[in-house]
């Protein structure tokens, strides 16, 4: 297809016609390209770039952006005219547009698809009314805050007041004391990029941790200094906020995945907490992760760079060992001085019979020791991997699972009795049929069932619950027993006086290539929650010691775990050691993919092509499909996503049955 549209409504042939080269939505591959049209007088005035048009596309009106404006020189090309100026706001600046550009062509992606995540709806309007009024920041003074307690802190943030770039990967100290005080951290590096007379853009995984955010922006710069962008918000809000950065009426800009396109100007620094959380990976095409796309950003915009975090993800491990990051981290000893002490419970059938309150609990004495004596000074968390009540049942002798003997179905129980869950009939009677004994016992107990034991055991204590159906976010300083899920435990005011991780074992049994890494993630985020060991901050964890993970816990060292855990991948071959995509889709379209793939990719070496395999199939499908796994080395990464994103673009032009499904560096494996 050419780049000009033929209309029978085109203007007559001239020389130096005016022109717009447009984004045009559509989502096809082979279409990811600009189109070029022709500027009537009466839009002339309003076509610029950013602004959104409609465009008359394969005889229909399209959406679409303007990029660039130029002149057509060649007087017999025939030039489709702009229908019209859809709104004369310019939303779209050229550094986004140059981001969305970027993005789309790291994960095989569209233009189209990532504009759209990129630029929030249109809300006319919100954009009609008069903007609300903003006030300067409110700036001064060169504390660096929880920077103070890093070796280099403090110089990162001289720089970016500076008006240099330094990019680091700060290593947060678990610890509810001012060293692991992330939000301050965060306001004051914002604040460095302020007083250097640039913009800041800072990302967090969810709403809780952006509540904080903004809470803390307000306290320091004034309520209307800045913007929070989320796709939790109405489009009202969201496009206020949008408008007021992208007119440039603030300069700082917090916000969740959704945020992390925002047309801040004259970008100073990007930063995001807590890369590792699975909310920070976009699940539309392309799938995106806003690590990948801030990296990409301080690139493009030269700026400053802070990825902050408790734990460290082997992405960011890798970026440091090729030195695009620096470091800002305590050491290993340090770090155990300013952060709560950790111990290890071992969680096994010799510890049950040589302990009687941990076989009627499933604890042992001295996680018992630990809660007790923390309530006596303040809230005490405990962590329960999963919701619910008792969540397995196995026999108390030899570990079969229970299933119901009328129809072998999973049996779970209540506060009550044990049902099955298939024909919801009682168990009563029961016998194992692997041993005859007549007790079972739940080595996984959910978040409700561990409040209960817990109430029981300590009658005069206040049991407070929060996991996923219902998160609490805050509780005081008074004495409590706080049971929560991973990722929902509350902050609290001041600190836990102690922390309990029970059943950590499940956490890194899942079959997920980063269980380690996310189990190491949740804990130290759970820990992060506790005061300091020079305030009787303690926290213990219950599982297997023979796990790295746990150890690496205990020594305080997330950065040799990461180290190791890269290691591993690289002896492997998976992400992020290699580049590795997946296809998914109809068997026979794949097939036909991988044949097409691999005569493109004939001279590339140490090509690893994988598959198809069959994946389980899922209820009212009934087209088998299958996945498809292609790696090879970080040096021929342009190479491999260059010919998939070529692959896919002449299988949508030849209008090839099938839909396929790309990603780049899935965060999931398997």
């Amino acid at each position: 297809m050419s780049d000009a549209l033929i209309s029978a409504d085109a203007l007559a042939p001239g020389e130096g016609r005016p022109i717009a080269r447009v984004a045009v939505d559509m989502p096809l591959p082979h279409l990811d390209r600009l189109f070029d049209y022709l500027v009537p007088e009466r839009w002339s005035e309003h076509a610029q770039p950013g602004v959104r048009v409609r465009v008359r596309f394969a005889g229909q009106l399209r959406d679409g952006f303007i990029l660039e404006l130029g002149e057509e020189p060649n007087p017999l090309r025939t030039l489709s005219p702009l229908e019209r100026v859809v709104s004369p706001e310019p939303v779209l600046t050229p550094e986004v547009a140059q981001l969305v550009r970027a993005v789309a062509d790291h994960y095989a992606g569209s233009f189209a698809d990532v504009m759209r995540l990129a630029v929030p709806p249109r809300h006319a309007a919100t954009e009609k009314a008069d903007p609300p009024d903003r006030q300067e920041p409110l700036l001064g003074g060169t504390d660096a805050g929880p920077f103070e307690h890093y070796p280099t802190g403090p110089e990162f943030v001289a720089a970016v007041a500076r008006g240099d770039s330094p990019r680091s990967a700060w290593q947060v100290a678990p610890t509810a004391g001012p060293a692991g005080d992330w939000v301050a951290g965060f306001v004051e590096a914002a604040r460095a990029a302020l007083d250097s007379g640039r913009g800041a853009l800072l990302i967090v995984p969810d709403a809780r941790d952006l509540a904080r955010l903004t809470k803390a922006c307000a306290e320091r710069f004034g309520e209307s200094s800045f913007v929070a962008l989320s796709a939790e918000d109405g489009p009202a809000a969201r496009y206020r906020s949008f408008l007021a950065a992208v007119r440039g009426q603030v300069r700082l800009v917090v916000g969740t995945r959704a945020a992390a396109y925002a047309p801040v100007h004259h970008l100073g620094l990007v930063g995001i907490w807590d890369d590792g959380d699975d909310l920070h990976s976009e699940p539309r095409a392309p799938y995106p992760h806003v690590r990948d796309i801030l990296a990409l950003r301080a690139g493009i915009a030269r700026c400053a760079a802070l990825f902050a975090a408790r734990h460290r993800t082997c992405e960011i491990e890798q970026l440091i060992e090729r030195d695009w990051l620096r470091p800002l981290a305590l050491a290993p000893g340090q770090q155990r001085r300013v952060s709560p002490a950790v111990r290890l419970a071992a969680d096994t059938d010799w510890e049950l019979e040589r302990d009687p309150l941990a076989r009627s609990v499933r604890l042992p004495r001295q996680v018992f020791d630990v809660m007790r004596a923390g309530l006596s000074a303040g809230p005490v968390l405990v962590q329960v991997p999963r919701a619910g009540f008792l969540v397995v049942l196995v026999c108390a002798e030899c570990r079969e699972r229970v299933r119901c003997p009328h129809c072998q179905g999973p049996v779970r129980t209540g506060s009550a009795h044990a049902s099955c869950e298939w024909c919801a009939r009682p168990i009563t009677g029961w016998r194992c049929p692997e041993c005859a004994a007549t007790h079972w016992r739940a080595p996984v107990v959910g978040a409700a069932r561990t409040a209960e034991e817990l109430g029981r055991a300590f009658p005069g204590a206040k049991v407070i619950q929060s996991a996923t159906d219902r998160v609490i976010a805050e509780v005081g300083a008074e004495p409590a027993l706080v049971i929560a899920t991973p990722g929902a435990e509350p902050v609290a005011e001041t600190g836990y006086a102690a922390a309990v991780l029970l059943d950590t074992e499940l956490l890194l049994t899942r079959l997920d290539l980063r269980v380690d890494e996310e189990a190491h993630r949740r804990w130290l985020n759970a820990i992060g929650l506790v005061r300091p060991g020079a305030e009787q901050g303690t926290v213990i964890a219950v599982g297997p010691t023979s796990s790295m993970a746990l150890q690496a816990l205990v020594r305080g060292d997330p950065a040799g775990f990461a180290h190791r855990e890269l290691q591993d991948r690289e002896q492997a071959g998976f992400t992020p050691a290699v580049k590795m995509i997946t296809v998914e889709g109809p068997l026979t379209a794949l097939a036909e993919f991988s044949a097409a793939l691999t005569e493109t990719l004939a001279d590339l070496p140490d090509l690893d092509l994988g598959g198809p395999i069959e994946l389980p199939r899922t209820p009212h499908v009934e087209e088998a499909l299958g996945r498809s796994t292609m790696r090879v080395p970080l040096d021929h990464a342009h190479a491999l996503v260059g010919a998939v994103r070529e692959t896919v673009a002449i299988r949508s032009a030849k209008k090839l049955p099938g839909a396929l499904r790309v990603r780049v560096d899935p965060i999931v494996v398997g």
